[in-house]
């Protein structure tokens, strides 16, 4: 059965550059896109970032283009998310996930696959 299990996260202040891992049992990494999604107080979820478990093809949100970095290893089954110059904005929890199979755009802008039980992102000073 597939389990993803997040660490990472916590009080960040304003400009912090902290990292989120997740690691993922019960599943064949090469077929599965992996991605992680937010949740902020009184907004939508969206997808920040997925990467592709054939091609390490990404995506990211823009708002964290340029600011986030997606990877993931196989061998470990595990992917992180670096996140630099953190906004308060950023404030949310993140959630890993897996997709079987799934395109990336598709996976992050449809909020597809399994998800984690999410980690506490607080961005404040």
């Amino acid at each position: 059965q597939l389990q993803l299990v997040e660490s990472g996260g916590g009080l960040v202040q304003p400009g912090g550059s902290p990292s989120l891992s997740c690691a993922v049992s019960g599943f064949t990494s090469d077929y599965y896109a992996m991605g992680w999604f937010r949740q902020a107080p009184g907004k939508e979820r969206e997808g920040v970032s997925c990467i592709s478990g054939s091609d390490d093809s990404t995506y990211y949100a823009d708002s964290v283009k340029g600011r986030f970095t997606i990877s993931r290893d196989n061998a470990e089954n595990t992917v992180h998310l670096q996140m630099n110059n953190l906004k308060p904005e950023d404030t949310a929890v993140y959630f890993c996930a897996a997709a079987a199979m799934t395109p990336v755009k598709a996976m992050c802008i449809r909020l597809l696959g399994k998800w984690g039980q999410g980690t506490q992102v607080t961005v404040s000073s």
